[in-house]
């Protein structure tokens, strides 16, 4: 099984920036993907961003394209997503995610959760 650990969120004004990371333990396997998806209240839980362990494949939701970086460290099992130029709209809750597929942008295709960490952007 896999667990996941995010952490780095806070509150921070409109256009600020904050780095979270998702620190993955148990058994990863270099070609699975990893997301990151957030959740505000009364929203469903929307897909941001999404990787895999190893290659070069990303993909982004159209509202955080140029904004938001994904990447990993694949030595320490981590995965990181830079959240640049922040709007009070990013406000939710960040978890990432890990899933048995290569890739996918689809909640229910991830296995294993995180915690997830708490985005606040004040206008």
């Amino acid at each position: 099984q896999v667990q996941l650990v995010e952490s780095g969120g806070g509150l921070v004004q409109a256009g600020g920036s904050l780095r979270l990371s998702c620190a993955a333990s148990g058994r990863t396997f270099s070609n699975y993907g990893m997301g990151w998806f957030r959740q505000a209240p009364g929203k469903e839980r929307e897909f941001v961003a999404a990787i895999r362990w190893s290659g070069g494949d990303v993909y982004y939701a159209d509202s955080v394209k140029g904004r938001f970086t994904i990447s990993r460290d694949n030595a320490k099992k981590t995965v990181y997503l830079q959240v640049n130029s922040l709007k009070p709209e990013d406000t939710a809750v960040y978890y990432c995610a890990s899933t048995g597929l290569t890739i996918t942008t689809t909640a229910r295709n991830y296995d294993y959760w995180g915690q997830g960490t708490q985005v606040t952007v004040s206008s």
